[in-house]
């Protein structure tokens, strides 16, 4: 069949050339619309379900909100993992699906599990929400919001209710995640003191405000030949309104008590669970916009900037600019400048080559265009399924591969039409160079596409893989098929045409001095080994086995590390550290870093965003640190002694702080595929958190003597001070006093919300909360007054036991079990081979205790994974290219 497509090429040479074109046109298409991105999203497919819970505690966050959340999501289609993390205010439940399963789907799924957890959760502990639909690689765009002489507060404002409507807009963007600054609310400070002269309780306070907010709608009256809408109005618009607020009055003469004789009305902060400072310069406001998953990145960043532009003149109408900090663009743009690079250096080598070894620039020009052209049905291939362009797709073509048809065809061609001119001494005429192709093609048909076929199978076995790695790997090799396929046509019709219409008619038949020197050399130890059958094959099957027995000794990576030009520092702290000093810490550790002359900008992020996706408490900073070309560097040459110069600075002047180090996207990835952000995890399972963090330790020690073993750190799961107020229950009884009352007092310490207050289109939380001496002193918590059925004020002390105890920082699960997590990068040698190490290191301690399991995670999970499945096919397809 393929020699008849031959012979029809050459008949019909002009229809080929025109279904080139056609090619080269199809292929330009889609190369515009392909995804361009710096490397493949290998993100799982999973739907986060976020739960904020500002007054709850870890275990209580476990307890009432992620068990039921867990308990409604068992039992999904294609579920494949259920892990979770329960922080202070906060639950982050990760729902993870089988490879293949529509993220749509899934969430169609989740959405209506998480209906049936909200009925389980107890009223205002909080209301679950889907996560933004995002991957690991969606964090494309972050920029600091500046203006002189803003408030943090200002600035936070006009993000959320100027700028990120505007960017939210926008085709390929998800969601702006605020980041930084104070998020405004109406605040009711509230002075015990006021309360008690007044002889007034919260709870009176609590259904003044909302009680004394809202709108009301009468229908409407008939007036002459018009209606008149009846309208209500009562909604709270300002700071004055709420103070005009009257709560009760005198019992005497009914004189009214306003709530500003009971409290001080402010614009006041949420309380925060994050931070982002940049440059040692303190605080900042900061926005990150999430690419919806599938999108390209290239064309959604390029939106972004022309909207940032747009923006601009009425921003700075307002004193405020946008600075970007964060650009995927650069990195893309680094990266298709490198795939760029290697295509035109391999295109030229191989021209360069070909006229060496031909003497022929015709023939060489002719070969080398098939490699623009194969290039051209792999954007096609990948464009209809749905490949990205990025460095593992596009930089793993190999035009070696690519032209070994095409080199075949030509050289037998070449040879033949310079035979049939020497030996009719003269220039061949068009009909008889067309026959001499044909020919010199026919006879080179098997050989071209058997050729074509063993490299094919080779990369056969990748196609096999699945999950991360399958997202990883797949990319690379289906870009290579997709080429290797158009190649393979091309050798079969356009290469033999374009052969038979600009070959010379008459070429010489001497070799090319490389070509024959080479000729000499080879050809006597080819008769000695044609000679010598045995000896041959027995050194050929003696250098496999050594070949087998050396593998082992290899080692394995899951993946090179790709630079993206940029770290990613993690700083982790005491649980029981506030976030002023992790503020003040993170600035710093920017000052330290700004010595260095090869970073351009260093942005911390403390704790986490408004949209907790990554759920980090306030003891964790993500460091990002901007660097410059490497070219430009000086104070080392590599990237692992640039982290070793920034390891040793911090060191001399951070102490109580341990840090590990990656990149951004890297970093992200990590964190979202496998709910780590290193290398390696080691995953205790157990019921205990305190023989959990007894383990963890103890792992900790085993764990750092490994040669290899950098940034080994324990998931910090204790140390977080607690404030206890144990209600007394008959002492309430005697009083006549619901224990809600009591736990309203509670409530207010941080802030209870009773409304929300609108402006415009902009809406704002009304809240109550005791002024910061009473939130300082543990005494003013004992003298709070609760109302008594007799009307007399109660302190919070006669009715609870006020304690400071210590309580677990985090809790997480996975399989329905808690786990603790020990961290690990590895540096200096392989990662299988450093986990087989680690592995027997920790067999031979008493780390882990009885009836509790450990399992490896990280890349190495991915790594296990890969190679299980290769395992199997890589022997057939061994097996297949012996039988070809």
């Amino acid at each position: 069949m393929i020699a008849s497509v031959l012979e029809w090429a050459l008949r019909n040479r002009f229809i080929v050339l025109g279904l080139s074109g056609i090619l080269i046109l199809g292929g330009g298409m889609a190369l515009k619309g392909l995804p361009i991105d710096a490397v493949p999203d290998v993100t799982n497919i999973q739907v986060q379900v976020l739960t904020t819970a500002p007054a709850l505690g870890p275990e209580e966050v476990e307890r009432f909100i992620t068990t039921p959340v867990e308990l409604a999501m068992s039992g999904l289609p294609r579920l494949q993992e259920v892990r979770s993390v329960s922080k202070f205010g906060l639950s982050a439940v990760t729902v993870v699906f089988e490879d293949g399963t529509d993220i749509y789907f899934a969430r169609q799924l989740v959405n209506e599990r998480v209906q049936a957890a909200r009925e389980a959760i107890p009223p205002g502990y909080g209301d679950p929400e889907m996560g933004p639909v995002s991957t690991g690689l969606g964090e494309i765009y972050q920029f600091e919001v500046r203006g002189a002489g803003k408030t943090p507060m200002e600035l936070r404002t006009i993000l959320e209710w100027e700028i990120a409507p505007r960017l939210r807009a926008i085709p390929g963007v998800v969601e702006i995640n605020s980041f930084g600054g104070e998020l405004k609310t109406y605040e009711v400070q509230v002075y015990h003191e006021r309360l008690a002269q007044y002889n007034v309780s919260l709870t009176d306070l609590f259904d003044a405000l909302e009680n004394n907010n809202a709108n009301a709608g009468g229908g409407y009256i008939a007036k002459d030949a018009e209606q008149y809408l009846i309208r209500g109005e009562g909604l709270i618009t300002s700071l004055a309104d709420i103070g005009d607020i009257v709560v009760t009055t005198e019992e005497k003469d009914a004189t009214p008590i306003y709530v500003r004789q009971l409290a001080d009305v402010r614009f006041a902060p949420m309380v925060r669970q994050g931070a982002v400072t940049r440059d040692g310069r303190g605080e900042i406001v900061a926005g990150i916009t999430m690419m919806l998953m599938g999108a390209n990145a290239r064309e959604v960043v390029s939106s972004v900037k022309t909207a940032v532009d747009e923006m601009a003149p009425a921003l700075s109408k307002l004193g405020v600019t946008i600075e970007p900090f964060y650009d995927r663009t650069e990195f893309v743009a680094r990266t298709v400048r490198t795939v760029a690079t290697n295509l035109v250096e391999g295109g030229v080598l191989v021209i360069v080559v070909l006229f060496l070894m031909l003497r022929n620039l015709r023939a060489g020009l002719i070969v080398a265009s098939v490699i623009p052209l194969s290039m051209l049905a792999a954007f096609v291939g990948m464009r209809y399924y749905g490949v990205s362009g990025n460095l593992m797709s596009l930089g793993a073509i190999d035009f070696g591969l690519i032209v070994d048809g095409a080199v075949i065809v030509i050289e037998n061609a070449v040879r033949l039409v310079a035979e049939r001119a020497h030996a009719l001494k003269r220039a061949l005429t068009d009909d008889e160079r067309v026959q001499v192709v044909l020919r010199a093609s026919r006879e080179v048909l098997g050989p071209v596409v058997f050729g074509m076929a063993i490299i094919a199978i080779v990369y056969l076995p990748i196609l096999s893989l699945s999950g991360i790695e399958g997202k990883m790997f797949r990319p690379m090799a289906l870009t290579v098929l997709f080429a290797l396929a158009g190649s393979l046509v091309l050798s079969v019709t356009l290469i033999p045409v374009l052969a038979s219409m600009f070959l010379p008619r008459s070429m010489s038949e001497e070799e090319s001095p490389i070509v024959a020197h080479t000729r000499r050399r080879y050809e006597p130890l080819l008769r000695r080994a044609m000679a010598r059958p045995a000896a041959t094959g027995a050194i050929g099957v003696g250098l496999v086995v050594l070949s087998l027995i050396a593998a082992p000794f290899l080692g394995a990576e899951f993946v090179p590390r790709l630079d993206e030009g940029a770290l990613a520092l993690q700083a982790w702290r005491l649980p029981s550290v506030s976030l002023e000093e992790s503020v003040r810490q993170t600035t710093l550790v920017e000052k330290v870093l700004k010595r260095f002359p090869e970073v351009v900008t260093v942005v911390s992020k403390t704790g986490r965003a408004e949209i907790a996706t990554d759920p980090m408490g306030v003891e964790i900073s993500d460091v990002l640190v901007m660097l410059k070309p490497h070219k430009e560097w000086s104070t080392a040459g590599t990237r692992d002694g640039l982290i070793a110069a920034f390891d040793s600075a911090l060191a001399e002047n951070m102490t109580g702080t341990i840090f590990s180090y990656s990149q951004p996207i890297e970093l992200r990835v990590s964190e979202l595929i496998a709910g780590v952000r290193s290398d390696v995890a080691l995953m205790i399972f157990g019921d205990s958190l305190e023989v959990l963090a007894d383990a963890a330790a103890k792992a900790v020690s085993v764990l750092s003597a490994v040669e290899g073993a950098a940034d080994v750190k324990a998931e910090q799961v204790a140390g977080l001070p607690l404030l206890r107020v144990t209600l007394n229950r008959r002492a309430m009884a005697r009083y006549g006093i619901n224990a809600s009352e009591v736990l309203d007092v509670v409530r207010a310490m941080g802030g209870r919300e009773a409304g929300v207050v609108l402006e415009g289109q902009r809406r704002f939380t009304l809240q109550v909360r005791y002024a910061s001496g009473v939130r300082e002193d543990l005494q003013s918590l004992h003298d709070l007054r609760v109302r008594a059925a007799g009307g007399q004020l109660i302190p919070v002390g006669q009715l609870a036991t006020i304690r400071v105890d210590e309580g677990p920082a985090q809790i997480s699960h996975e399989r329905g079990r808690r786990r603790i997590t020990v961290e690990m990068n590895v540096r200096g040698r392989d990662l299988a081979g450093f986990v087989a190490a680690a592995q027997q290191t920790l067999d031979n301690s008493d780390a882990i205790p009885a009836g509790y399991f450990t399992e490896w995670g990280g890349q190495f999970r991915n790594l296990q994974e890969a190679a299980t499945r290769l395992s199997i096919v890589v022997p057939v397809a061994l097996g297949l290219i012996f039988v070809l």
